[in-house]
């Protein structure tokens, strides 16, 4: 269960750098290192996480429902994973667009 919602939460976040075309190089420190911090994700697992959301097609929602299951009695976790969402977001230029995915994502994180 712990691999599936490691890879939830880095669809997630991987899903911002993806919908906003931001410049790969520049995202994957960060990336790496929130994954790192709160998953334990060494930097080759984390690349490998952030290559694949951004080359295959996913669904945001089940992944965001995967997280919702794991996580629906801790509201703390469920926080911080917005935390690290709003880091990627303010990492480059912010887009309405970008405002709009964290209220989905926020509002289906505390359906339960």
């Amino acid at each position: 269960m712990e691999k599936k919602i490691k890879k939830s939460v880095a669809t997630l976040l991987a899903h911002i750098i993806k919908i906003d075309r931001r410049d790969i190089a520049k995202e994957a420190p960060l990336f790496c290192k929130l994954m790192e911090m709160d998953f334990d994700c060494d930097s080759e697992e984390a690349k490998t996480f952030l290559k694949q959301t951004l080359e295959e097609e996913y669904d945001l929602d089940e992944h965001i429902a995967i997280i919702n299951d794991a996580l629906c009695d801790d509201q703390l976790s469920k926080m911080h994973i917005l935390e690290q969402l709003n880091h990627i977001i303010y990492s480059d230029t912010i887009t309405p667009n970008d405002y709009e995915e964290f209220e989905k994502v926020k509002k289906a994180l505390f359906s339960c």
